[in-house]
């Protein structure tokens, strides 16, 4: 044992000198060790920071408060909750039997127990005054200072309000809306201004715009102040939070809180949520369907598959980059290990200092991976803090996770050694020490396993992608197979060397060097192949996707068409949204369009608030969609026919989804306006402007037309009567307004518009109408500087426009595509640079004998760029083939998935089934292959030949 361990200590002090004299090489191999150990370190500790525990989640909820109270709305009926207080029922099943859902508000003042300090806290919504125009803005009113709101807000500058007429604000609103501490604000319609006394942050949401007022300070002023305009009161939810008297008073119980709950009020408990009851006590888990959600055992076994592979095949990539820099430093310090041999030393003295090396310089990686991870993650804190959105709870080191991350450097660097070593071994000490190479045939044992690897992995992700449809499975095949490849890289190698009779001299030689000596040429081979297989993989996979995206992009208006919508407030910012692109954007032709308005004007377009209706377009019995039309006694309706059935019906025209891009939010998609919005919209018939003259309905959906050319428009002013006769399958009540009808012939596209109807017409039909918008068709296409205007100009209003812009099918994977390649090339660019090296330093006597006999200087240039533009192009072209395979396994996967989704449709009777079973292309990115085939090797042999120096040192070739 001690002379074990003393043969070590030497091994260990001399791979360190060597890898101090080395320095450039130890520092690329360092480097490709410790940056993914910087980056995992990195990710641990942001992760864990960032992870808040129990006591610090409740602090930035309740503060310092024993529990937060808030209405469950279920009118005082007893409920049941989860212990965190974030899931609750009625404790009675409403879904069986004819009683309609309790809702209703519940006094939670009366269930708060007597002598226990209560602050309210009620958060709402408002249009506020800032120094560019209006911001939408949360309003929260509560007292901020108190110190059982201790935690909630962090104050940052100033203080919190302590008057009726101020208010704080969130850092992320002053930004936004360029006021500063002592301004005023006020809100849209309302003629109170508040002062902005302070400064401050939510910790677990740096990015909300938020202000802070005493309660009662501004939302209740605030609402009667809009209601009085002729708008609905803006709604706003409260809850309370409760610190019961006593420092021993332990707070809620869960027993207090079941007994809470049967008042219909929900709690969040400190006591509980510290301390939470087994899940058999808690009445909501013992629900069907409502138990404690925890990940399944086989998600959490695929979810470390899945990470275990990708680690493994970092590790492998590490490798086989890193191996040949060992190996060249192993036969630079040939004779050095000769020596060793020479004076006794075994071959497992020489394997121990080659592996030392790998060891050194693991374990130094580890060291630099994770303290600079925990340097740039301490000193980066604030920004990181500020990209999350949230506060850390604390700075959080984990030790055996860092431990175990630094463990992995240290693996990698013994593998990268592992075949250097055994190869430094087998060497005679002749050999070394006159440095000569001999000859080595290489393993049969080797590709075989690796064409058993290829088979079994191929099998398995065909079986994954045909059979299973699972995903994990298709991976796991595949990186078995890349394995194989890997594993078969020398074989493959030798095959390419049967091509060098074809090509010119420096080429030929270039490829007959990396041949014969595939011990070093191999693993940079590997290492490329491995980069470029994932990258191809991933790129074929996503230009496929990509592909069916567009193929099934359905535009939202004809290309280059501009649409402003505002279904607030009664459309009273339409105008100045229109206003808006009329000053921003080359504008063609205009239309303004309105929509139906039932009750108070300044209702929103789904408002069902008191005073605000709703109208619906009345489907004659005869055409509505069988699979749809609801039951009496509220049964799936598609299961009252049979499967097959269910497919001829899901043909039929009156199941139809009408599914042909874009969307109109108005019941009915039905829009109030004049011909002008068919010519911006593209529909040339003749008829339908004819129609809209005659004050006709302009119909594009055939099953709002009853049999008599009829189409009815309910009007509904009694929302709550409404509710009660859906809940009871009833027809809802309301007038109906009747209009001749004009189908539109064939299937124009409508851009999600149904029904047209011509202000007259409405007028004449005694329907109110309100301003909803603006369609636009424009010379050319808005530029990037045009939207950005626009954009500018739609921010002053404070939000609630809808901004359409045209721009066709738009690919999210081109920035994907280009990363990528830039992966694969620099890797290998770098994997090849490292064969060249070693190849150089293993061609070094005879590019000196070629300098002695009078070769011209730029032979060693040319000589090294061929050197490493041969290892590139083997690298890449085995790579693209291997990638492909892959992708196309995962494309067939989703083709399954898809299709077993399209015929589960079909077989419910779930609709959006008419347009056929989904296509799902495999497409290979020719432009990615063309790069990585062509410049890639290219530019990697043009780099070697720039970086190699013309002249070497002149010296006499030893004899041999």
């Amino acid at each position: 044992m001690t002379n074990l361990f003393h043969s070590w200590r030497a091994a260990i002090r001399i791979a360190r000198r060597d890898a101090w004299r080395s320095k450039g090489r130890s520092f690329l191999v360092l480097a490709m060790i410790a940056l993914p150990i910087l980056g995992v370190s990195a990710f641990s500790l942001t992760f864990r920071s960032a992870e808040l525990s129990p006591g610090q989640k409740l602090e930035r909820d309740i503060g310092a408060a024993d529990a937060r109270f808030s209405d469950a709305l279920t009118d005082g009926t007893p409920i049941v909750q989860d212990p965190k207080g974030d899931q609750s029922t009625t404790v009675e099943d409403y879904s069986k039997g004819d009683k309609p859902w309790p809702d209703g508000p519940t006094d939670v003042r009366k269930t708060i127990p007597a002598g226990a300090t209560v602050l309210t806290d009620t958060s709402g919504s408002a249009k506020l005054t800032t120094a560019y125009g209006l911001l939408t803005t949360d309003v929260r009113e509560l007292k901020a200072a108190d110190p059982v709101a201790k935690g909630i807000m962090r104050l940052r500058e100033g203080r919190f309000p302590e008057k009726a007429d101020e208010v704080a604000v969130t850092t992320s609103f002053l930004e936004s809306s360029g006021l500063r501490l002592g301004s005023t604000l006020s809100a849209r319609g309302f003629d109170r201004s508040y002062t902005i006394t302070g400064e401050y942050e939510l910790p677990s949401d740096l990015k909300q715009e938020q202000i802070n007022a005493l309660p009662g300070a501004f939302l209740k002023p605030y609402g009667a102040a809009v209601e009085k305009s002729g708008l609905p009161a803006p709604g706003y939810s409260g809850s309370f939070l409760v610190r019961m008297p006593g420092a021993a008073s332990g707070g809620f119980t869960w027993n207090m809180v079941k007994e809470i709950n049967t008042k219909g009020v929900q709690v969040v408990s400190r006591a509980v949520v510290l301390n939470p009851p087994p899940d058999a006590e808690v009445p909501l888990y013992q629900r069907e369907g409502w138990g404690a959600y925890e990940e399944s055992t086989a998600a959490k076994a695929a979810a470390l598959a899945a990470a275990g592979t990708v680690v493994g095949l970092a590790m492998l990539e590490i490798c086989l980059l890193a191996g040949p820099a060992f190996a060249v430093g192993a036969r630079r310090s040939r004779r050095q290990l000769g020596l060793v041999g020479a004076n006794g030393g075994a071959r497992s003295h020489i394997r121990a200092i080659v592996l030392s090396g790998g060891l050194v310089i693991g374990v130094a990686a580890a060291v630099v991976g994770t303290v600079l991870a925990v340097i740039l993650t301490f000193a980066l804190r604030p920004y990181l803090e500020e990209y999350l959105g949230q506060r850390f709870g604390s700075f959080t080191v984990r030790p055996l996770e860092i431990l175990a991350i630094g463990a992995l450097a240290v693996l990698t660097g013994l593998l990268s050694a592992i075949v250097p070593a055994i190869t430094a071994s087998r060497e005679t000490v002749l050999a070394s020490l006159t440095g000569r190479r001999g000859v080595r045939k290489s393993s049969r044992v080797l590709p075989l396993l690796g064409l058993a690897a290829l088979l079994i992995g191929a099998v398995i992700a065909l079986y994954g992608s045909v059979v299973t449809d699972s995903f994990i499975i298709v991976a796991g095949g595949s990186a078995i197979a890349e394995l194989g490849v890997v594993a078969m890289t020398p074989a493959l190698v030798g095959l390419f060397g049967r091509t060098g009779r074809w090509l010119p001299l420096s080429p030929r030689l270039a490829l007959r060097d990396a041949v014969r000596n595939r011990g070093r040429t191999a693993p940079a081979v590997a290492a490329v192949l491995a980069a470029v297989a994932g990258t191809v993989a991933v790129s074929t996979y996503a230009a496929s996707n990509d592909a069916q995206n567009e193929a099934g992009y359905h535009p939202s208006l004809p290309y280059g068409a501009v649409r402003v919508l505002t279904g607030e407030d009664g459309g009273r910012d339409a105008a100045a949204a229109r206003d808006a692109v009329l000053r921003t954007l080359p504008v063609d032709l205009r239309a303004d369009v309105s929509r139906i308005s039932v009750g108070r004007t300044g209702c929103s377009t789904w408002d069902s608030s008191k005073g605000c209706g709703q109208y619906e377009i009345v489907i004659p019995a005869a055409n509505q969609c069988p699979l749809w039309t609801a039951s009496a006694d509220g049964t799936d309706p598609a299961s009252r026919f049979t499967k097959e059935q269910r497919h001829a019906l899901a043909k039929d025209w009156r199941c139809a989804t009408g599914e042909d891009g874009g969307s109109v939010s108005t019941p009915g998609s039905l829009l109030i306006a004049d011909a002008a919005l068919l010519k911006v919209l593209g529909i040339t018939d003749p008829g339908a402007v004819q129609a809209l003259a005659d004050g006709k309905y302009v119909s594009f959906s055939r099953p709002q037309v009853d049999k008599t050319g009829k189409v009815g428009v309910k009007l509904v002013t009694d929302s709550e009567a409404a509710q009660r006769a859906s809940e009871q399958n009833k027809p809802t009540p309301g007038e109906v307004k009747t209009f001749t009808a004009y189908q539109v012939p064939g299937s124009p596209k409508t851009y999600g518009m149904q029904g047209l109807l011509s202000p007259a017409a409405a007028k004449a039909a005694g329907i109110t109408t309100v301003p909803l918008g603006t369609y636009f068709s424009t010379d050319r296409m808005p530029n990037a500087e045009q939207r950005q205007r626009l954009d500018a100009e739609l921010a002053k209003l404070g939000g609630g426009v809808d901004l359409t812009v045209e721009q066709g099918y738009v690919s999210r994977y081109d920035i994907v595509l280009i990363a990528l390649t830039i992966f694969a090339g620099l890797v290998t660019i770098g994997a090849a640079g490292i064969a060249t090296g070693l190849a150089q330093a293993d061609a070094e006597a005879d590019l000196k004998t070629l300098a002695a006999v009078g070769a011209p200087p730029r032979v060693r240039r040319i000589l090294s760029g061929f050197q490493c533009g041969v290892v590139a192009a083997m690298g890449v072209l085995l790579g693209s083939v291997a990638g492909v395979l892959p992708a196309m396994g995962l494309r067939l996967t989703d083709e399954r998935q898809q299709l077993a989704y399209y015929q589960e449709a079909l077989d419910n009777g779930w609709g959006g089934v008419t347009d056929g079973p989904p296509e799902v292309p495999i497409v290979v990115p020719w432009q990615t292959l063309a790069a990585l085939l062509v410049f890639v090797p290219l530019g990697a042999a043009l780099l070697a030949a720039l970086v190699t120096r013309s002249r070497g040192a002149l010296a006499r070739r030893a004899a041999h």
